[in-house]
Formats: structure tokens, sequence, C-alpha cells
């Protein structure tokens, strides 16, 4: 309304305090006596890491885009809530695997940095296959 865009800054201060904020709940999670903190990190990184990949594709291909399929910041930000939720509620039901102490949020954190991996092997997949068909390789001159 006030017509003082800025979308350079925006873009950049946007996605600087959304890695930062994101680092902060990952370890957050990973500090609680509810989530294991490699479970806690390995969520982080994957989200960073897809944060990465977009930030790759729209220097590449020129498109700013936020989801991967269906989901999004929104989506994750909803995840992240539900997390939350269930802590504050709780829920840790705590069980043991091969000597390791894990609760349920452990196992859903490893499901969605499991999902996130996922994506990203897909996504960069076909962008590898675009960008390699943008740009063939050429004869060595010698």
């Amino acid at each position: 309304m006030r017509r003082i865009e800025r979308p350079k800054y925006g873009y950049y201060l946007d996605h600087l305090v959304d890695a930062l904020a994101t680092a902060v709940i990952g370890l957050g999670l990973g500090l609680s006596p509810w989530m294991l903190l490699a479970v806690g990190l390995a969520i982080v990184v994957a989200y960073l890491v897809l944060s990465i990949n977009t930030y790759l594709e729209t220097y590449a291909f020129g498109v700013f885009t936020l989801g991967y399929g269906r989901l999004g910041p929104t989506e994750a930000r909803r995840g992240l809530i539900l997390l939350n939720t269930l802590i504050a509620l709780g829920l840790g039901l705590g069980f043991e695997v091969g000597g390791l102490g894990l609760t349920v949020l452990d196992v859903i954190g490893l499901g969605i940095a499991g999902l996130m991996a996922a994506a990203l092997v897909g996504r960069a997949a076909r962008n590898l296959r675009v960008l390699a068909a943008q740009e063939p390789p050429g004869r060595v001159s010698g």
C-alpha cells in the first residue's frame, strides 16, 4: 500500500531470517527431552539444503519456486506447529531401539527429514536433466 517495495532487500532478509528461524527451531527441538539432537539437526540440514536448491533454481532458471510439489513453507510451518503441539500435550511415548532411547517425535522427525531428502533428489534430478538439455556437452578442442 505504501509503494515502497524493495524486492532484493526483502528476498534477502526473508530468506536469512527463515534460515535462522529454522536453525533455532531445530536446535530447540533437538535440545528438548522429546527429540534427539541428531534428529532436530537432520531436519534443519534437510530444510536448509532444500532452501539452497531453491536459490540455485532461481539463479539457473530465473524462476523462484517456493514449494516442492504440494509441500511449501506453509506446510513446513504447520508441521512444526504440529510437532510443538504434540510436545505441549506431552506426547513423548518413549521406546528403545538397539539400546537407543527414541520417542515418537524422533520417528516423525526422521520421516520428515527423509521426505525432504527424497524431494531434493527428485527435484535435483529433474533440474539436472533440464540443464543438461540446455547445455549439452561440447567437444573438447585439441
